[in-house]
């Protein structure tokens, strides 16, 4: 059976995700088997499988650093939210339910034994799982019936390393602080603690580090810099997106959506040097500079169709068309520029249909099934093959659909206008393709010049050496403990 550490963190994006990724390329690195585990994760931002089945896009990038495909078991528990209040329920890859956050608490006990089973298939599997936690073990109001931090770790029986995030302030107190509040028998639980995203020369926290092993009687593994290069790596939380480091003479904004979803989409196209990449922020109009407009995935089609229309942003699409600018929908942005959007079964929200921005003459209709697939695809227009996925709800047929943006296995996907400036589909991560990216690029007047897929193992291997050279990784492997 293999060995098993968890990293939980004294707050939400105190960089979990990346410490974790970095630490199963390291032992992947010393030749071990090694596979990443989420007990719970909540994230729009999805990955397909290859078992049929979606989990958190991090615990796919994770995978990947362990040379492993992505498997439905490294996280069995995703939330989707849907609404301030409620959240779509993935277990072990499949809708469960949809809940309101009280509802769910009640929920969780259940889930259980469902996370356990998907931990114990990885460690019957593998030589060592490095689990992440979600949030903090901190909000001791959630504890109890708690499956994503110490209630996990106490059910399976591991090791915690506490990564606190000094660069937002107030490490020690995060770190000291967490275990004044935590149970006693949660307490013992913690092997040590890592101070994460340091900037400067880290000898200057000398005497905050050693405060804090007075402090808590916890093992410091280390201070950990701030790591440069985090943003070629695929963004976890909406919070992560950003605009492209470079001012290329091509400008591509993409609409900021409430529940904007599958957002790292637009990843590779941040990193090309001839592309200006602008997330617009809610309450900014469309650049009058743009060339192409992306409206991109999301979880809610018709709730964000009325947050894009509050914004103001129907109408600057409609002058940028006018003005011969370009117009891609992906996914749920596809559904809105069409005709109508209608959910008669109130899939996504409450029963009714809304009209669409008209862009595209297509007509969605929201369906209960959903489609969940790795796909092999080719440009409709340039015959350039590439890869993608698509997790998706509803159907979407009309005349624009007999001008389709690819073709999937000889059928059509997708749709166009009449004069080609407005395009839609369900294929998520066709950017990630280097061939499909060029060609896309090229038809709007410029090239690429990177290699996306090499740049994230590059930076991943880069990851795996910045947490070997200032962090006692060979500790924190050992720190793992058998388990099962």
């Amino acid at each position: 059976m293999a060995r098993a550490v968890m990293i939980q963190g004294t707050g939400s994006n105190v960089g979990k995700s990346l410490l974790v990724a970095g630490l199963c390329r390291a032992a992947r690195r010393r030749g071990l088997s090694v596979a990443p585990f989420k007990p719970q994760n909540m994230s729009n931002n999805a990955a397909v499988t290859a078992d049929g089945g979606e989990i958190g896009r991090a615990q796919a990038l994770q995978a990947l650093a362990c040379g492993l495909s992505p498997h439905t078991d490294m996280n069995p528990v995703l939330l989707k939210p849907e609404t301030d209040m409620g959240a779509q329920i993935i277990v072990q890859g499949r809708r469960h339910a949809t809940a309101r956050a009280r509802d769910y608490f009640k929920l969780k006990p259940q889930l259980l034994e469902k996370v356990l089973e998907s931990f114990r298939r990885l460690s019957a599997a593998h030589d060592l799982v490095i689990v992440e936690g979600a949030g903090s073990p901190a909000e001791i109001n959630l504890r109890k019936g708690d499956i994503a931090n110490m209630g996990f770790a106490r059910a399976a029986g591991t090791p915690v390393i506490l990564a606190g995030d000094i660069d937002r302030g107030g490490v020690i107190a995060q770190i000291v602080g967490t275990k004044a509040v935590i149970a006693p028998d949660d307490a013992a639980l913690v092997a040590g603690f890592i101070v994460n995203k340091f900037r400067g020369d880290p000898r200057l926290f000398d005497d905050g580090y050693a405060a804090i092993t007075a402090m808590t009687g916890w093992r410091g593994f280390g201070v950990c810099p701030w790591f440069a290069e985090a943003g070629r790596l695929p963004a976890e939380d909406a919070l992560d997106l950003a605009a492209s480091r470079h001012a290329g003479a091509l400008h591509i904004v993409c609409l900021c959506l409430s529940r904007i979803a599958n957002f790292d989409d637009l990843d590779p196209l941040a990193q090309e040097p001839a592309v200006r990449l602008t997330m617009l922020a809610p309450g900014r109009a469309i650049p009058g500079d743009a060339d192409l407009v992306i409206v991109p995935g999301t979880k809610s089609t018709r709730g964000d169709l009325a947050f894009l229309r509050a914004q103001g942003w129907d109408v600057d699409l409609l002058a940028h068309h006018r003005r011969g600018g370009r117009v891609m929908g992906i996914c749920g942005g596809y559904q809105m520029l069409g005709r109508v959007v209608a959910d008669p079964d109130g899939i996504e929200g409450p029963a009714g249909a809304d009209p669409g921005l008209g862009l595209l003459d297509v007509t969605t209709v929201m369906t209960p099934d959903k489609r969940l697939a790795e796909v092999d695809a080719a440009d409709a227009v340039s015959g350039t093959p590439f890869r993608g996925y698509e997790i998706h709800i509803g159907r979407t047929e009309g005349p624009d659909r007999a001008r389709p943006f690819a073709r999937v296995a000889g059928a059509p996907e997708g749709a166009a206008s009449a004069d080609g400036r407005v395009i839609g589909s369900y294929l998520h991560g066709m950017f990630r393709d280097d061939a499909f990216r060029a060609s896309i690029l090229a038809r709007l007047g410029t090239t690429s010049a990177f290699s996306y897929d090499a740049t994230v193992e590059a930076t991943l291997d880069a990851l795996a050496r910045h947490l070997e050279a200032h962090l006692d990784v060979p500790g924190l492997l050992s720190a793992a403990r058998q388990v099962g």
